[in-house]
């Protein structure tokens, strides 16, 4: 079959496609960035970041500017598909991000770290900043993590459990400001109906877990594959036997977490030890 051929000349890219018809619009329309903020009641940087690709803006920010030039649904839609591109990750995260995009179920346990699903935006930053990345690379990772959380929004969002070492909790940001944001929001999400947060406290001993990060997805088609990743490398696994074994560990793990209400009087506490501190 001969390639597709290329009509317009704008690129394929996802997230370049949406930086193109960002500048394309405004060129058209003849405004300048400081026109923009002006009218839109957002800063300039915003619109010049997002039209250089050093970020995506939001949903609120593509449907304004979708009714400033008169193009509905479309930069919403470019927007979504950006966010969704699996090419923005790194290599091996790509098949697991497919898989987290179309999963019905998700199971997760933390060794020390949030799951990239309930981190907040200064959570993410400060984590991957501890990891060395900075600059633009920076940005768009954050980016690109804090576009998952879309997967549990919506009356359509799959079930999500997580399942916290206390570890987790005990590990503080630096900025006390942003800490307590998290916790916050990790309260919020905890009220939705979808997802399901519990503590694994240090006095259950030691368990059937290792301590390795681990998700479970369960497709369409019934199937359940995990993802287990340190700090340095994730790892897929697909084979039913060493699925099964490993769902038995977290299954005798989650035996002993606490409840999903005593889970939240747990991080409440956390989050009035934060707000307590005379330091903060």
């Amino acid at each position: 079959m001969p390639p597709r051929r290329v009509i317009t000349g704008r690129s394929q890219e996802p997230r370049r496609r949406f930086t193109e018809e960002l500048s394309r619009l405004r060129a058209e329309k003849g405004d300048s960035l400081r026109q923009l903020g002006d009218v839109l009641g957002w800063d300039s940087s915003l619109f010049g970041k997002m039209e250089s690709g050093d970020t995506l803006g939001g949903p609120e920010v593509a449907q304004a500017l979708d009714q400033h030039y008169g193009t509905p649904g479309l930069l919403l839609t470019l927007w979504e598909l950006a966010m969704a591109d699996p090419t923005q990750f790194k290599e091996r995260y790509r098949r697991y991000m497919f898989l987290e995009s179309e999963a019905v179920s998700l199971s997760h346990y933390a060794v020390c770290v949030l799951p990239g699903l309930l981190q907040t935006e200064g959570y993410a930053r400060a984590l991957l900043t501890a990891g060395g990345i900075t600059g633009a690379e920076l940005t768009k990772q954050v980016q690109a993590r804090i576009g998952r959380r879309a997967l549990l929004e919506g009356d359509d969002a799959p079930p999500f459990r997580t399942m916290l070492s206390e570890t987790v909790l005990r590990t503080p940001l630096d900025d006390a400001d942003e800490w307590r944001t998290q916790l916050e929001h990790l309260l919020t999400m905890g009220e939705r109906q979808r997802v399901m947060i519990q503590v694994l406290p240090h006095t259950v001993g030691p368990h059937a877990l290792s301590n390795t990060d681990t998700m479970f997805l369960r497709g369409t088609d019934g199937r359940t594959v995990a993802w287990v990743e340190t700090g340095y490398s994730g790892e897929l696994i697909e084979a039913t036997g060493s699925v099964e074994r490993l769902q038995l560990r977290y299954d005798l793990a989650r035996d002993l977490a606490l409840s999903p209400a005593d889970s939240r009087k747990f991080i409440m506490r956390m989050l009035e030890e934060v707000s307590c501190d005379p330091t903060t």
